[in-house]
C-alpha cells in the first residue's frame, strides 16, 4: 500500500493520478476535508481509503504492508503568521512521521519548498548557505529539511528518504487553493468575472521559476522508482515573469487587459521575486526532465479551466 498524506490537496491529488497511470491504486488518502470542495480532486482518482489527517498518526501504527509514503500535506499558506500552528501542522507532524518510516523501513518522499532560499541573495542550490526563509511558512519547511540532514549525518537509512523543493507550481485541483493559488487560476477567474489581469506594480520585474504540475509528478514517480535519497530541487531551471503569464493568456484572449495594482504592505520583505532552481543535483540523480514549456503549459492549464473549471 501507498500513502499520499495530502491526497485532496493541489499536488497530492495530481500524484495520484500519476500513480493510477502506471497501474497503482491501492493508496490510502490522508487529508482534511474541513474545506469541503476538496473532495473533488478525488472524484476521478482511484483510491482504497480515505483517513482524517487529524486522527492518522494514531491509527498508523496499525496499518499493514505499507511500502511508501508520500508526504505532500502541509499548511502552505505564505501569509499564516500563527507559527505556533504552523510548526506543529508542517515540522513536528512531519519528524513524527518520518521516524514511523525509518523505523518500519518505509520509503519517505516529501514535498519541501523554494521558499526555503529567501530572496535567492546566495543562489538556488541545495545548500545550507543559500537558505534564508522570509516567512514561517518557509522556516517550517527549512527546519524540516535541516532535520533530515541531521538523519543523513547520522546514519545512512535503509528506507529511502526523498525531498523535493517545488519552485512555483501550477496546474489542475488547485481551485481550494484561495489566494495561495497560481496566478494563472486567477488571471482566468478575473476574466470570467469580465474584469482585468490584476499584476502588483513592478511584476515585469518579479521572476519565477514557474513548473507545470504534471512535470513535478513526473520527477516524483521518476525517485519511487529510482529509490534514491537526498534533498533536490523540483523546478524547470527558468525563470520567467508574471508578465509572460498575462502575454501567454493575452494570446488566447486578445480582449483581456492588464491592471497593475499596488505592491501589498503585508508583502513586503517577505516576498520572493526572483527564483530559478539550480538542476545541477537534480540532473546527476537522472531526473532530467524535458519540462513543459510556460507557453504550452499555461496554454493547457487555461484551456482546463475554460472546459472543466480546472477538474480532471
Amino acid at each position: 500500500m501507498i500513502i499520499v498524506t495530502g491526497g485532496a490537496g493541489f499536488i497530492g491529488s495530481n500524484l495520484i493520478r500519476g500513480l493510477n497511470q502506471i497501474g497503482i491504486e491501492d493508496i490510502l488518502v490522508v487529508d482534511n476535508l474541513a474545506n469541503a470542495q476538496k473532495h473533488l480532486n478525488l472524484n476521478r482518482l482511484f483510491i482504497t481509503d480515505f483517513v482524517d489527517k487529524h486522527t492518522f498518526l494514531q491509527k498508523l501504527p496499525s496499518l499493514k504492508e505499507v511500502k511508501t509514503i508520500f508526504h505532500q500535506g502541509a499548511c502552505s499558506s505564505t501569509t499564516e503568521t500563527d507559527g505556533v500552528y504552523m510548526m506543529n501542522n508542517n515540522y513536528e507532524f512531519s519528524k513524527k512521521l518520518l521516524h514511523h518510516c525509518l523505523n518500519q523501513r518505509v520509503d519517505f518522499l516529501y514535498a519541501s519548498s523554494a521558499s526555503v532560499y529567501g530572496n535567492g541573495a546566495h543562489g538556488f542550490r541545495e545548500e545550507r548557505v543559500c537558505e534564508y526563509p522570509l516567512n514561517v511558512y518557509a522556516f517550517s519547511k527549512f527546519m524540516f529539511d535541516n532535520y533530515v540532514r541531521s538523519v543523513f549525518a547520522k546514519e545512512k537509512p535503509v528506507s529511502q528518504i526523498l525531498g523535493l523543493r517545488y519552485f512555483n507550481v501550477y496546474g489542475c485541483h488547485e481551485n481550494h487553493k484561495g489566494n495561495m493559488a497560481s496566478v494563472v487560476f486567477h488571471f482566468c477567474n478575473q476574466l470570467k468575472a469580465g474584469g482585468k489581469m490584476k499584476l502588483f506594480e513592478g511584476s515585469e520585474n518579479f521572476l519565477r521559476d514557474f513548473i507545470f504540475v504534471e512535470d513535478v509528478v513526473k520527477v516524483n514517480l521518476h525517485f519511487y522508482q529510482s529509490k534514491a535519497s537526498g534533498i533536490f530541487n523540483c523546478g524547470t531551471g527558468k525563470a520567467r515573469s508574471f508578465m509572460d503569464i498575462a502575454s501567454i493568456i493575452q494570446q488566447m484572449e486578445p480582449r483581456a487587459t492588464i491592471e497593475s495594482i499596488p505592491f501589498p504592505d503585508h508583502l513586503k520583505g517577505k516576498y520572493q521575486t526572483y527564483t530559478q532552481a539550480d538542476l545541477s543535483q537534480l540532473q546527476q540523480a537522472g531526473a532530467q526532465e524535458d519540462f513543459t514549456s510556460l507557453e504550452k503549459g499555461v496554454t493547457q492549464y487555461y484551456r482546463q479551466l475554460e472546459q472543466s473549471g480546472g477538474y480532471f
